[in-house]
């Protein structure tokens, strides 16, 4: 028999015999133990003197009774308010779920789960097995235990009406509820980071299904009872400066926003803002960054920061939260719009990958309301509403991201470059590196990530300084010490310079000129007494490319479209040698791309390369540059002479060699 028939046959057969025999469906197929005393438990976690629960204490002598006047008390409840509103579900009724969720909801019903969703979903049993490990990513388990396709079910539930999805998820929810203590055996189910996202995901469940005919007063006490373990074990673990530690409060947060009735509430409600306030001024750099540099985590912290914020004001306790509170999320909104590539992906940076275009449009909308900014309706409209941004270059000096582009538009020629401290786990050694995006196409993107679990080797590699832009010294890792010499933007000249001491006996410093708006000029110095092979790497977009060892010169080679050139302008001792090259762009998912390296013998001396990078449409551009005047590698000046097409163009920058992060 198929499993999704056999599923199917079993539900029924259970259902004729329980109604046969006159038994309860209270808890559809699941039992958590001795109902009695799980109600009995639940009432003495309840603060029974509140607004609307006397139904409920005048039954305590019968706790069955009481869970069922407790059940009537939230269906009725208006005081208490969600950002799910109960009221819409009726209006809801086919244009509520996608095609995706439907598909996502009707596999669940038949067990058929996702965990990290980079990996095929998975039949986890009639008799499911929460800790399952199909592959050997732990990931897939964690995320597993988080439960995403819930809100398929839920999405499903009210868009079709149909009660089978609010029972299987009644049934789930006993079933994980009882095969899950919080014990060291179950631990891939209890890290801090899934109970935070449980706490805030459940909340929203409960407003899904509280009116569902299965939604029993059984299933109610299982909840319940399973929302404050939740609660009182996010209590004593606390993740500071870290991402986990913004998941753990606001899952506290909803929980005791949601259900203001447990006696324990308001400590849970304090400690949760406490964390948040603290937080948001230990995490967010002056400039607006999230401290783990990278976007994809920056972006889940605004939500984080915000969501509770917002489910706080709903409900009156705004005041919670200092108007700073608010200013410094603004200020993180800002940093997707200045460091974003024009069609709205990222540069990968650390555990970052890029995206889909227009990924964020959403948020811009709702925060160009939020806050009233046009510049973010400029961003979530493609331009066609609000105002343009003030600047086409932005610098974010304490987190170390530069960006710079030619225009708003998505065909625009854009550069963004990191140079910044260490951010923990989710940062790579790559300072100095930068992403190139001209005409429609990420020319020279960062390498990703790859994988967190499963694959230790593959991870390393592609966090290795020598798979990035960047300089090194006998393709050892780089330390992060960076330092901002000069930021000087321009209508049709940009200058940036930054350093960093890479290593003990060795500092990087890389200037980038952005010159009229479509190519740059580099000019990378090794600066200190190390001896040893000095490289500087470069990696394109996967696709063809030409390489020549004699003239030095590297491009990509797409048949339509923009292509890149790279060009040594000195030529003295450097050789040019292919590397190996990969690209991750999804979770698990990797491919291989042009990698190359040009490199120097380096004595007790300085050394520089001075490389031309010129995106293009057409025909390779022939630019030329002359070192008109300098005084010496690891001076604070220097005048270049440009050459393109016979005309002549001089530029130069002066920098100050004391400037600091």
């Amino acid at each position: 028999m198929h499993r999704s028939a056999m599923h199917e046959y079993f539900i029924k057969a259970f259902f004729l015999i329980t109604l046969a025999g006159g038994a309860s469906l209270d808890f559809g197929r699941a039992q958590t133990g001795d109902s009695v005393s799980d109600c009995q438990k639940l009432i003495s976690r309840l603060n029974l003197e509140a607004n609307g629960l006397e139904a409920v204490s005048s039954s305590g002598a019968n706790p069955e009774k009481a869970a069922s006047e407790l059940l009537k008390y939230f269906r009725a409840r208006t005081h208490v308010k969600h950002f799910i509103d109960r009221k819409e579900r009726s209006a809801s009724l086919n244009h509520f779920a996608s095609r995706r969720d439907l598909e996502l909801a009707d596999n669940a019903l038949k067990h058929v789960f996702i965990g990290q969703s980079a990996y095929p979903p998975y039949f986890c049993g009639e008799d499911i097995n929460w800790g399952l490990r199909p592959v050997p990513d732990d990931e897939w388990v964690w995320q597993l235990n988080r439960m995403s396709f819930w809100e398929d079910l839920a999405k499903a539930y009210w868009h079709t009406g149909d009660e089978k999805y609010a029972q299987e998820w009644c049934y789930q929810l006993t079933d994980w509820v009882r095969k899950n203590p919080r014990d060291r055996q179950h631990d891939y189910a209890w890290r801090s980071i899934e109970a935070g996202i449980r706490g805030h995901n459940w909340t929203g469940l409960f407003q899904y299904f509280l009116d569902a005919e299965s939604f029993k007063p059984k299933v109610l006490v299982t909840f319940l009872n399973s929302c404050f373990d939740h609660a009182e074990f996010l209590m004593t673990v606390y993740r500071s400066r870290s991402n986990w530690g913004l998941m753990e409060a606001e899952g506290m947060a909803f929980l005791a926003l949601t259900f203001p009735e447990f006696r324990e509430a308001e400590k849970w409600m304090r400690e949760a803002f406490r964390r948040l306030n603290h937080e948001i001024s230990l995490q967010v750099y002056p400039d607006g960054h999230q401290r783990e540099l990278a976007l994809g985590y920056h972006m889940g912290c605004i939500h984080w920061f915000l969501r509770t914020y917002e489910l706080a004001r709903l409900n009156g306790k705004e005041q919670a939260f200092p108007q700073s509170y608010l200013q410094t999320i603004e200020k993180m909104c800002e940093v997707p719009m200045k460091l974003c590539l024009p069609d709205g992906t990222h540069g990968q940076f650390g555990d970052d990958w890029a995206g889909s275009p227009g990924q964020h449009n959403g948020q811009f909308l709702e925060w160009s309301r939020k806050f009233k900014r046009p510049d973010f309706l400029f961003m979530a409209t493609d331009g066609k509403e609000g105002q343009e941004p003030s600047s086409r270059a932005f610098a974010l000096p304490e987190s170390g991201f530069y960006s710079m582009r030619s225009s708003w538009g998505q065909q625009a020629v854009c550069l963004v470059l990191k140079c910044g401290p260490d951010g923990g786990g989710h940062c790579q050694p790559d300072n100095g590196t930068f992403v190139l995006y001209a005409g429609g196409r990420n020319l020279m993107p960062d390498g990703g990530s790859y994988i967190y679990s499963g694959d230790p080797e593959g991870r390393r590699w592609f966090r290795q300084s020598k798979v990035h832009q960047t300089l090194t010294l006998n393709g050892e890792n780089t330390k992060y010490a960076p330092k901002l010499l000069l930021w000087q933007p321009g209508k049709d000249l940009n200058i940036l310079v930054t350093e960093n001491q890479s290593y003990p006996d060795l500092a990087h410093r890389r200037a980038v000129l952005f010159v009229d708006n479509r190519y740059f000029i580099l000019v990378d110095e090794a600066i200190g007494k190390a001896v040893g092979d000095v490289e500087l790497h470069f990696q394109l977009a996967p696709g063809e490319s030409i390489m020549d060892r004699k003239k030095l010169f590297v491009r990509s080679d797409f048949r339509e479209g923009w292509n890149v050139l790279i060009q040594p302008l000195t030529r003295s001792r450097v050789k040019l040698e292919p590397e190996e090259g990969q690209v991750s762009f999804r979770y698990t998912r990797k491919e291989p791309r042009p990698a190359f390296r040009y490199g120097l013998k380096k004595g007790s001396e300085p050394v520089r390369f001075l490389t031309l990078v010129a995106p293009y449409l057409g025909k390779a551009p022939d630019i030329k540059v002359h070192i008109r005047q300098d005084k010496g590698i690891g001076s604070s000046e220097m005048k270049l002479e440009i050459t393109e097409n016979g005309k002549k163009r001089r530029v130069g920058f002066r920098h100050d060699l004391n400037a600091s992060n």
